[in-house]
C-alpha cells in the first residue's frame, strides 16, 4: 500500500487533469483499476486511519483519537495469521498523543521525522520566517515547521524521500519472501506545500508576492494571484509525490512483483484549493474536492488493468480487501467489503454510503445524490465521545471534560467492553459558514455549484441515512442532534 495524505483526485490525469506533471500516476493507471466512485468515510487524518484498521466508521462515535483497545486492527490480524507487516511513514500524527496504537499494530515500523510542525529539531532561538500570506500568529506548530525546514535542503533530506527510501529498503531485503504487507505512507501532499525546487520548476509559474504555501482553514480572502500561486505550490508537491511513486513502480517492474503482489495506492481525503470560496477541509462542508477521492488497485489474481470501475467504495473496504487477499476471515465487527469481485468484474458492494466528521454534517452519497444533513440548532447538541482512550489530536482530554464522563454499556463492536461517555466540544474549528442542509444532484451538477431543494428526495435520503446509522450502531443522540425522526 502506498498511501498519500491529501491527494486531490481532480489533479490526476486518470481523473481528467491534463496539466499537472504526474507521469507515474498515468503509468499507475495503466497498470491498475482506477476507481471513479471512491469516497471518504471519517474525517480527517486519524479517524480515516482508524477506518483503515477496523473497516468501520469512526465519526459517529468519537472524534480524532487513538486506536481503541477493543478495535480489531487489520495489520494486527495479519500478524496473528503469519503475515509480516511493516510500515514506513513520516505521518507525524502517529507519534502524537491522539495517534497511539496505530503503528504499534504492525510487526515493525520505521518513522521519518520532520513533516509540518513535527516536534523534531530543537531551537531555543526563533527561526527566521519570511514575510508570508496568512501567517499563523503565536502558533507553535508554525514556528516548529520553520525550525524543521532549516534541516531540509537537498531532495534526500525531505521526509517523504526518506520514507520511500525506507519502504524500498524493506522491499530490497524481503521481496523474494512470501506473506508480507508493506505500507509506505507519506504525509505529502498535505500542507504546507513544501517541495524541492526542481518540482516547482516544472510549472514555470511566475509569482513575486509574499511566501504562501500553507493556507488557513478559512474563507478565501487572498488575491487571485495568491490563490493561483498556492495551487501551483500544491502541484509542485504533487509532482514530488509522483516521482516517489515512480520509484515503487520501477521496483515492481524490475523485480516482476506484478505477478503476485497486490498494490493499493490511496489517500485519506482531498483538499479545497479555493473551490467554493474555501481553503482546506473540516471547516466547510465536505464538497467533492474533499470527499471524492482517488483510488488505484492492482490485483494479480484478476490482472485487470487500464480500466475504470464505477462501484461505490470507501476506505473501510481496504482492510477487508487486505484480509481477503491473504485468505483470512473478516471479523464480525468489520463492515467494509473485500473488493476482489469488484476489481474482477465491477461487482457493487453497496448502493449508498455515509461519510462525515464527528459533530459535523452527516453525509449520504449514492449514484445520483449527495445529501448533507446538518444539525437544526447552532448549539449542535447533544454530542458525546465514546472511548477508552480519552485523548485528542495532541493532548489528553482535560480534567474538566473527564469530570463529566460516565461509564456506559458496550456498543455492538466494542467486544463487550464498556466505554467512557464524555461530552464533546464538537467542531473545534470555528465554523466559517452556518451549517445547513445541502442536496446535490451528482449527474446534473458534478461541480456542486447549485444545491437543489426537494423535500420528497430529502425524505427518502433521510430514511436511508437513519437505516445506515442503525447498521453502524450510532448512539441515539446523533439522531437527536440532526433532528432525524426515528420511528
Amino acid at each position: 500500500m502506498v498511501m498519500f495524505d491529501t491527494l486531490n483526485r481532480r489533479l490526476l490525469p486518470s481523473y481528467g487533469c491534463d496539466w499537472t506533471h504526474t507521469p507515474n500516476f498515468q503509468r499507475l493507471a495503466k497498470r491498475s483499476v482506477t476507481f471513479d466512485n471512491a469516497f471518504i468515510g471519517s474525517m480527517p487524518c486519524m479517524p480515516a486511519r482508524r477506518e483503515l484498521h477496523t473497516g468501520r466508521y469512526n465519526f459517529l462515535h468519537r472524534s480524532w483519537g487513538p486506536l481503541e483497545p477493543f478495535d480489531e486492527s487489520a495489520p494486527a490480524i495479519l500478524n496473528e495469521n503469519g503475515v509480516y507487516t511493516h510500515i514506513a511513514t513520516d505521518h507525524y500524527h502517529y507519534w502524537e498523543c491522539g495517534g497511539s496504537n496505530y503503528i504499534q499494530s504492525y510487526r515493525t515500523h520505521q518513522t521519518c521525522r520532520g513533516q509540518e510542525g513535527d516536534a523534531w529539531r530543537p531551537s531555543v532561538a526563533d527561526p527566521v520566517i519570511p514575510p508570508v500570506v496568512a501567517p499563523r500568529r503565536n502558533n507553535e506548530m508554525w514556528r516548529q515547521d520553520w525550525v524543521n525546514r532549516q534541516y531540509i535542503n537537498e531532495e534526500k533530506d525531505w521526509p517523504q524521500y526518506r520514507t520511500f527510501d525506507a519502504g524500498l529498503s524493506f522491499l530490497e531485503k524481503n521481496w523474494k519472501e512470501d506473506n508480507w504487507f508493506l505500507q509506505i505512507e507519506t504525509f505529502d501532499p498535505h500542507e504546507p506545500f513544501f517541495a524541492p525546487q526542481k518540482y516547482h520548476d516544472l510549472y514555470k509559474h511566475e509569482y513575486k508576492g509574499k511566501h504562501f504555501d500553507w493556507p488557513l482553514y478559512a474563507v478565501v480572502e487572498e488575491t487571485p494571484e495568491e490563490v493561483e500561486h498556492l495551487q501551483f505550490e500544491y502541484t509542485a508537491l504533487l509532482s514530488f509525490c509522483d516521482a516517489q511513486l515512480g520509484r515503487v513502480l520501477d521496483f515492481m517492474d524490475d523485480h516482476e512483483l506484478w505477478d503476485d503482489t497486490l498494490l493499493i495506492v490511496n489517500t485519506d481525503h482531498g483538499f479545497l484549493l479555493g473551490e467554493h470560496g474555501f481553503w482546506a477541509k473540516v471547516a466547510p462542508p465536505f464538497y467533492n474536492e474533499v470527499a471524492h477521492i482517488p483510488l488505484f488497485i492492482w490485483d494479480p489474481r484478476c490482472e485487470k488493468k487500464d480500466v475504470h470501475c464505477d462501484a461505490l467504495v470507501q476506505t473501510i473496504d481496504l482492510p477487508a480487501t487486505l484480509l481477503e487477499f491473504f485468505g483470512i476471515p473478516l471479523p464480525d465487527t468489520m463492515q467494509g467489503h473485500p473488493l476482489r469481485d469488484t476489481l474482477a468484474s465491477n461487482v457493487p458492494v453497496r448502493e449508498d454510503a455515509l461519510f462525515g466528521v464527528h459533530g459535523g454534517h452527516i453525509n449520504l452519497v449514492n449514484d445520483r445524490y449527495i445529501y448533507m444533513r446538518a444539525p437544526p440548532s447552532d448549539e449542535n447538541r447533544p454530542l458525546f465521545n465514546y472511548t477508552q482512550m480519552p485523548s485528542n489530536m495532541r493532548n489528553m482530554f482535560t480534567n474538566e471534560e473527564l469530570k463529566e464522563a460516565q461509564m456506559v454499556e458496550p456498543f455492538s463492536f466494542t467486544q463487550g467492553c464498556p466505554l467512557m461517555k464524555i461530552p464533546s466540544v464538537g467542531m473545534k474549528v470555528k465554523r466559517i459558514i452556518p451549517m445547513s442542509d445541502l442536496l446535490f444532484d451528482r449527474t446534473a451538477d458534478p461541480l456542486q455549484e447549485n444545491p437543489i431543494h426537494d423535500s420528497e428526495i430529502e425524505a427518502k435520503l433521510q430514511k436511508r441515512m437513519i437505516e445506515l446509522m442503525r447498521e453502524n450502531d450510532a448512539p441515539p443522540e446523533q439522531y437527536e442532534r440532526l433532528g432525524l425522526k426515528v420511528e
